[in-house]
């Protein structure tokens, strides 16, 4: 009897061992969040394939997510592109609703297919609302809207924002210009108003999350909440007197249910396009997106193109030139992808010329290529003489002349490797190359990018819109150059003679302010005109964190010791103009 009871109780305490709480396994994590992302489409096919590429990216569980998914009225093939995406997709997320609207392919009343008639306000009401009816009835706890032209490359947004803890928040998008997704102010009849908070918000001068009376484009909402349950798109609340306007009628609920919108711009979380106007077409919209798309490659994170839907290669051209160079150097190879993937946008052909590395060239090099100094020359602000770096960039650009002549190229294009394209860039090079040609123009050189040195006002050209006679410039950012330009510049014999390329230019056009500069260079007859406004500017400007000069920030010319930066010079600063009487100094002791 003893023995058994010892038996049970050496069975009790190897089962309490056993499960004591040691021995516990952990429990398993929380799952995330469900949400409902709300894809509403039409006249997308430019930009689709972009925001489709964005929503692969996010960090968030793909099986978490469902999509609901509406295209109409396209003239496009918007919803073929969606369909092929969704095809492939479908099985990494959760669920898919699919509600293509094929015909018809305008509404009643419709200017254009940018143009909002009454009809399309209430038909992307009522697509807005059967998303949010469908996250409510699937119980899910977020729905995500976002418009076919807002790009989050930011891929946290979803954890950043569902963070934040608000029942209606927008993430802040950056466009092409003073254009976001949320107001700062709103007048009492539910128009636009102007506050001072708008742009220290847009500029990110003050960062955080902070209560707006509108967010619009890009927008999550926390089903979880109370008042959420009460806010809607449609039928506008019965007390609604505001514009017919699906943005301003969400605005108007959520203030009616006393929910406030939030706008957070703690982080970078991606893109919107400014939306073309009324009159405008879908090939503008294109346009506009372009630009976008170049701005993102500038100030990153840049957007991808969605690896599971065919987009059809761009067809390039040389816009009527006989070639077209990109000056970079080897060793900058990430200038180099950032130019060509702007080029392939934009649908321009370059040929990409290795420059001369300054950097490489040591004292003894520089002699034996035949470079000597411009007697006299000092830069216009440090007194410094010549860097390798201007040595190799006055190089670069005089091998492509060379080229042109020895090849008898009648008209080409010069880019530098840090240009950052205007909007519509490419049909308004082309409208005004056409105007030139037609009114015969005699010229030799086209800024399109430079940096005014002189406030005045430039004379325009007649019957030429948007060009002006050059005056003193700094900068070789882009321009074109003709045949009889190039022998003008071969002919003044500038490498025995050197200074900056973007000094030795203003003396050929007899628009620098040194005559002594001037005097070795009899012949300046260059003619020489730029485009106003600028097509193209710099990328980045000194003191910018991404700026970086391989002319300014090198060694001077004749002395591998001697270092220099661009404090010395302040060229590449925006908007910066020399002081009085620096312009014509000739000496650093006159400085």
């Amino acid at each position: 009897m003893l023995s058994w009871i010892i038996s049970v109780w050496t069975i009790f305490a190897v089962a309490q061992c056993y499960f004591s709480e040691e021995n516990y396994t952990e429990e398993s994590k929380m799952q995330p969040p469900t949400v409902i992302i709300a894809i509403i489409a039409r006249n997308a096919a430019h930009s689709l394939p972009y925001y489709l590429g964005a929503l692969e990216r996010l960090n968030y569980p793909k099986e978490r997510i469902s999509i609901w998914a509406a295209t109409d009225h396209n003239i496009d093939n918007t919803t073929a592109i969606l369909r092929e995406w969704l095809t492939v997709m479908q099985t990494q997320y959760h669920y898919v609703e699919w509600r293509p609207l094929e015909k018809p392919t305008s509404y009643v009343g419709e200017l254009g297919p940018k143009h909002w008639a009454n009809g399309r306000y209430e038909y992307v009401m009522k697509l807005k609302q059967a998303a949010l009816n469908f996250a409510k009835k699937r119980w899910a706890d977020y729905i995500l809207y976002s418009d076919t032209d807002n790009i989050l490359t930011n891929p946290n947004t979803l954890h950043l924002l569902m963070a934040e803890n608000k029942s209606v928040i927008a993430p802040m998008l950056d466009s092409q210009s003073a254009y976001s997704n949320y107001w700062c102010g709103i007048t009492p009849q539910g128009y636009y108003r102007r506050t001072a908070e708008y742009f220290p918000t847009k500029q990110r001068q003050r960062r955080g999350c902070y209560p707006v009376p509108m967010v619009h484009s890009t927008i999550l909402l926390d089903l979880r909440k109370e008042g959420t349950k009460k806010v809607s798109f449609h039928p506008p609340h019965k007390d609604y007197s505001w514009p017919f306007d699906d943005i301003i009628v969400f605005a108007f609920s959520c203030r009616i249910s006393e929910v406030q919108m939030y706008l957070c711009n703690k982080e970078r979380y991606g893109y919107l396009n400014v939306p073309a106007k009324p009159h405008q077409t879908v090939e503008d919209d294109r346009i506009n997106f372009v630009h976008l798309y170049l701005e993102s490659l500038i100030h990153g994170p840049p957007m991808y193109v969605s690896r599971n839907v065919h987009v059809p290669p761009k067809q390039s051209d040389l816009m009527g030139f006989d070639e077209i160079y990109l000056i970079n150097l080897r060793r900058r190879p990430d200038r180099r992808d950032r130019m060509l993937w702007s080029l392939y946008e934009l649908e321009i052909d370059a040929k990409v010329v290795a420059a001369v590395d300054g950097a490489a060239l040591n004292s003894s090099d520089i002699k034996i290529l035949g470079v000597d100094l411009l007697p006299g020359y000092y830069d216009p602000f440090s007194g410094r003489t010549l860097t390798k770096g201007e040595v190799g960039c006055f190089l670069s650009h005089y091998y492509i002349w060379k080229e042109m002549v020895d090849m008898q190229l009648d008209k080409a294009l010069i880019f530098e490797d840090d240009v950052h394209f205007q909007a519509n860039f490419k049909r308004r090079l082309m409208q005004l190359m056409e105007e030139v040609e037609q009114v015969e123009l005699d010229w030799d050189i086209i800024y399109l990018g430079r940096k005014k040195v002189n406030l005045e006002e430039e004379v325009a050209v007649e019957n030429v819109r948007n060009l002006v006679y050059a005056d003193y410039s700094y900068w070789t950012l882009s321009y074109a150059i003709s045949l009889q330009g190039a022998q003008k510049l071969l002919n003044a014999e500038p490498i025995s003679k050197m200074l900056p390329v973007d000094e030795f230019l203003p003396i050929m056009y007899d628009k620098h302010p040194n005559e002594d500069y001037k005097s070795h260079f009899p012949n300046r007859n260059l003619m020489v005109y730029s485009t106003h406004p600028l097509l193209v500017q710099p990328c980045h400007y000194a003191g910018d964190p991404e700026w970086v000069s391989d002319t300014e920030t090198s060694t001077l010319w004749d002395d591998d010791n001697v270092r220099t930066d661009w404090r010395g010079s302040h060229k590449t600063l925006k908007g910066y103009q020399p002081p009085a009487g620096l312009q014509s100094a000739t000496h650093k002791d006159e400085l």
